[in-house]
């Protein structure tokens, strides 16, 4: 391996720190990845991304899951087109957003209406504000650790964020169904919502799929309340069911929020819910002057088309195990444990005893070096354009990774 190019790199960094604070922000600041991950890319195709430098990746981050079907895929792309030249923001919406409301409606079991709006935020927000109109009720419970977006109501930092923004959100143990009915007992009378991910992926720990013991408690629960149920479906939707990630285990919820892969990279998300809170959803103020684009949406309309022609949800899976498997191989010929946890398609890979993650951390760096884009922390998505052979490269990638990460002391529990 050749150390990466990275004076391009480097060069728009220090300018970026001149006018923007921090030089970056948010999840995407290469900052919190090992030395040498680039911070700013050119271009992408299929399942491969390039830096700024012309330094090229196997992409198993998909921009951090908007990408399902691969990057510049020519069928979404020429929808987008062909949007774009008639009208991107216009005066209203376009007879898009029409036609891809009727696609999610007919797609998604739950889903009697939907609304749009641009991130995971905005959708989990308008999840949680649609079902407080709906109930007359303030309480919301929530599973501790778990990322809803970066409102105040649920932002990981606590930078600006006053007690009165987080007043009436109560907190329970994700599967953890004592934990749910606690904090249930501690809401009563008050209880507006109950909202999950879709499975436990909080940051840098092991992934959880919900059991459907846990599922079933948290329906039943809301029902006997007259609460909502809300599935937060912004990083996993698509990925998993195309009608929804609670599918699998059988538990239809009220309100989901979507985003990231709707659209294949395009900026959207939406809010689908039942006919319970129509209403709601009607006199609840919800809007931004980018939220009706046109161009995105037919993105989207292109992307969802491909989900139900193809079997998406079923490629990602067998790519999904052949990764996995291989990373169980590697890991036992190097002789470094790893834990793999969640749902294949959006891989979770952790270093046994790895407290400080520094062997994650020399992995991922040296992955990197041999041609694949990895997280030390983050749960990964793969993409309709991994192929077992750009698995293989992967893997290929990840055998100097396991040599590297073999080289580190395992950290003190």
């Amino acid at each position: 391996m050749h150390p990466l190019a990275n004076s391009q790199d480097a060069s728009l960094r220090a300018r970026a720190a001149s006018v923007v604070p921090g030089g970056m922000w948010g999840d995407q600041n290469a900052a919190n990845l090992p030395q040498g991950y680039p911070q700013f890319f050119s271009r992408g195709d299929g399942c491969r991304v390039w830096d700024v430098d012309g330094n090229e990746y196997i992409d198993l981050m998909c921009s951090w899951g908007p990408v399902l079907l691969g990057h510049n895929h020519h069928e979404v792309e020429e929808a987008a087109r062909r949007q774009n030249a008639r009208g991107e923001c216009l005066n209203g919406p376009t007879e898009a957003m029409v036609e891809l409301a009727e696609t999610m409606v007919g797609m998604i079991p739950h889903a009697d209406w939907v609304q749009f709006s641009k991130n995971g935020s905005d959708a989990t927000t308008t999840c949680i504000t649609i079902a407080r109109a709906g109930t007359g009720r303030r309480k919301v419970l929530v599973a501790a650790g778990s990322y809803h977006g970066a409102m105040p109501w649920c932002s990981p930092s606590v930078a600006g964020v006053t007690t009165e923004d987080r007043a009436h959100i109560l907190t329970f143990e994700y599967n953890d169904v004592a934990s749910l009915e606690r904090a249930a007992d501690m809401a009563r009378g008050d209880l507006a919502a109950i909202i999950v991910a879709a499975f436990r992926h909080d940051f840098a720990r092991d992934q959880e799929m919900p059991t459907p013991e846990f599922a079933a408690s948290a329906r039943a629960i809301c029902d006997a309340a007259g609460a909502a149920l809300i599935v937060d479906d912004v990083r996993a939707g698509f990925r998993l069911h195309p009608g929804g990630s609670w599918e699998l285990v059988g538990v239809q919820p009220d309100l989901s929020a979507w985003s990231k892969a709707i659209a294949n990279g395009y900026t959207l998300a939406a809010v689908t819910g039942s006919d319970r809170f129509r209403a709601a959803a009607t006199q609840v103020f919800s809007t931004g002057s980018f939220w009706c684009s046109g161009t995105a949406m037919a993105a989207a309309v292109a992307t969802l088309g491909i989900v139900q022609r193809d079997d998406v949800v079923g490629h990602l899976y067998r790519m999904g195990t052949l990764l996995r498997e291989g990373m169980s191989d590697l890991s036992r010929r190097h002789g470094v444990a790893i834990r793999q946890t969640g749902p294949v398609q959006m891989p979770m890979i952790l270093f046994e005893g790895d407290t400080d993650f520094s062997r994650a951390n020399a992995f991922c760096a040296a992955t990197l070096q041999a041609g694949a884009y990895f997280h030390p922390k983050h749960n990964m998505f793969l993409s309709m354009a991994h192929r077992p052979y750009d698995i293989a490269r992967a893997l290929v990638a990840a055998d100097h990774g396991f040599r590297a990460a073999a080289a580190v002391r395992p950290s003190a529990p």
